[in-house]
């Protein structure tokens, strides 16, 4: 039987933030760009969920899970994660295997397992089309339709290597285009009622943290649809 091992650390104190950040650390060493997107999307989820009047224990941990939605990249080939250009449908498979692979990370510590959840169910779609279990409606977590659109807003606008964000014009309207389908109706009612603040919400972002080359390949996932692959058994 495996012993456990046990390590006390006299006077240290370590908050959960701190272990988040190191995680980010970590990931922003293979693909730099998911630090600044996470950040952008954290404060877009924090502020739909304040809109929303949920509780601030709630935002709290929408605040942690967005920061982390994308932890699972990490467990992708570097080939796919950092391939220029369009990618096929055996990159996207292994890219959308993300979420799972995130779940998997963080379900391993106790404090991040209900962000673990969050973290699985962030590319499923209203419609049930997403992935990775397809999922719909109400049945995704409230949380995980929060940072659904907050990340399909910011991919959208972000800038690329080979072309500039889209305007945040377009991506109200591409949010509201899918909503019902892709997106929450509730969430992204709320999100129309903060259209104003998004401006200067990102701009403060952008302007306190380091900007990076952006991961190439992400907006072929802003619709989340799972990939099936003939003679791939699942």
């Amino acid at each position: 039987m495996k012993k456990e091992v046990f390590i006390k650390i006299k006077d240290i104190n370590i908050k959960i933030h701190d272990v988040i950040n190191i995680i980010i650390t970590i990931l922003d060493a293979r693909d730099p760009y998911t630090y600044t997107h996470s950040e952008r999307v954290a404060e877009l989820s924090v502020r739909i969920a304040e809109d929303m009047g949920l509780l601030p224990d709630h935002i709290e941990k929408i605040h942690i899970a967005a920061h982390l939605h994308d932890v699972g990249k990490i467990g992708v080939p570097d080939t796919v994660l950092n391939k220029p250009g369009k990618l096929n449908d055996v990159d996207m498979i292994q890219i959308q295997s993300h979420s799972r692979i995130g779940y998997n990370i963080l379900r391993e510590l106790a404090p991040f397992q209900e962000i673990s959840d969050i973290v699985l169910h962030h590319h499923e779609r209203y419609d049930g089309r997403g992935y990775p279990d397809g999922i719909k409606g109400e049945d995704i977590p409230i949380e995980s339709r929060i940072i659904a659109v907050a990340d399909s807003f910011d991919a959208i606008t972000s800038d690329r290597p080979y072309r500039n964000g889209l305007s945040y014009e377009v991506g109200f309207d591409e949010i509201n285009k899918h909503n019902g389908d892709q997106f929450c109706p509730l969430i992204v009612e709320h999100f129309n009622n903060i259209l104003n603040d998004i401006p200067p919400l990102i701009n403060k972002c952008n302007d306190s943290i380091i900007q990076h080359s952006a991961f190439v390949g992400h907006e072929e996932l802003l619709h989340s649809r799972k990939i099936i692959m003939p003679n791939i058994v699942y």
